[in-house]
């Protein structure tokens, strides 16, 4: 087995511990002595998801859930919508009123079951009074391009919506049991997906200074709407949630102990250095890179040969609009360039099989990486300031990709040291 053989089959082990069908099972509320079961949900898994529980429920239901396009599967009850990620469109839009709509009629006695994972935040567009698709998308585009953290643009996302932020389940007067594959770093189930389902304690004030933090531009209507009361989302405390039941049935941390198990069995001790990462896509790979060169020249902090694991959700500040690429495809040029003659080899995908705006899940690096690159006429350096991961990695051969994988339980990194 070849270095990158045992890095894809970690991957592999990884993704396949975040098989939605396992959490399911393990999750399944009781259906409803009286009264119907509706089927709700969003995200880059939610497809797999609506076919999984359909496996295993043992009375009709019914329902709708939003995914990715080219993300969809065969449902025999649960219709499945196709929108636009990461950026939003009108497809999402009339998801998102398809979903409130599936529900809001329910009564006590019905039960929703909300399948949610990453990628609802742009399926599910459902902008306030007096705000439009248009500004959702610019929204969306200014955050994307900011570098903030996953967790602060949930903030400022829920507080300009009339769906996520715990809104979509406060829809219904339904018991609502969301079942959740977490995305994000620390697996507070309030900002997967924006928490549709979910409500939390975040506030309009918080979102504004996130917008003063990281200098967003956004339409003045936008400011207005979030210096006025129409922006609060409901709390925890609210009793139209008393009844509501969430679960995180598959999480970075489950996956990353399932590659490990598989690196152990191939002789290589794993070390998981986090399940929760943030940061600078580029920083992030700096401080990975200066550790396992450590451990490639000193045995320390841990000796050969080692494979060192994280997950978490990195970021990218966008420099250029011109370049090509994802998260993890700038961890890995950041990374090979940092490891430039060093015998290690690395692979850092997105377990949703998509990394950016590209069709691949991420890519290797290695020692010889950087000098493939000038070899092919290319300087590192200068892709990685134009954001355009994906150009050089393509051009040497050494994009990952998967496909759709019908999960995402976010970024994978794994290092391997011989």
């Amino acid at each position: 087995m070849t270095d990158r053989d045992l890095l894809k089959a970690l991957f592999d082990a990884a993704v396949k511990a975040a098989d939605p069908l396992t959490g399911i099972k393990k999750y399944l509320p009781s259906p409803p002595k009286s009264g119907r079961t509706v089927v709700i949900g969003a995200g880059k898994g939610a497809a797999q998801m609506a076919a999984a529980l359909e496996g295993v429920w043992p009375d009709p239901l019914s329902g709708v859930v939003v995914t990715r396009y080219g993300y969809g599967c065969e449902t025999r009850s649960i219709e499945i919508l196709e929108a636009s990620h990461p950026v939003p469109d009108a497809a999402g839009l009339a998801g998102a009123k398809q979903l409130v709509g599936a529900i809001s009629g329910l009564s006590e006695d019905d039960l929703v079951i909300a399948l949610i994972c990453g990628g609802g935040s742009a399926l599910l567009p459902a902008p306030p009074e007096g705000l439009t698709l248009e500004d959702e998308i610019a929204l969306n585009e200014a955050l994307l391009a900011s570098g903030a953290p996953i967790s602060a643009m949930n903030v400022v996302r829920k507080h300009l919506s009339t769906i996520k932020g715990g809104r979509l389940a406060a829809a219904t007067k339904a018991r609502v049991v969301s079942l959740i594959v977490s995305d994000i770093p620390g697996d507070n189930p309030a900002f997967v997906a924006s928490g549709p389902t979910i409500p939390d304690a975040t506030t309009r004030q918080e979102a504004l200074a996130i917008v003063e933090q990281y200098r967003l531009t956004l339409p003045e209507k936008m400011i207005a709407h979030l210096n006025s009361p129409a922006a609060d989302a409901p709390k925890p405390d609210d009793p139209v949630f008393g009844r509501h039941e969430h679960y995180v049935i598959a999480s970075a941390g489950v996956s990353l102990e399932a590659a490990a198990d598989v690196a152990r069995s191939h002789g290589v001790t794993p070390y998981i250095l986090s399940d929760s990462v943030e940061g600078e896509s580029r920083d992030v790979a700096l401080v990975h890179a200066a550790i396992a060169r450590e451990v490639a020249l000193r045995d320390r902090p841990f000796a050969r040969p080692a494979v060192l694991l994280s997950g978490g959700e990195t970021t990218v500040t966008l420099r250029s609009k011109g370049g090509k690429g994802g998260r993890n495809g700038e961890f890995a040029l950041a990374f090979a360039l940092a490891i430039d003659g060093h015998d290690i080899t690395a692979l850092a995908a997105d377990t949703d099989g998509i990394d950016g705006s590209e069709s691949n899940a991420g890519a290797f690096a290695d020692g010889t990486s950087a000098r493939r690159l000038r070899i092919a006429g290319l300087d590192g350096r200068k892709l990685l300031d134009s954001n355009d991961s994906f150009s050089g990695f393509s051009a040497i051969g050494d994009l990952f990709s998967t496909g759709p994988t019908g999960t995402n339980v976010n970024d994978f990194r794994a290092i391997l040291v011989r």
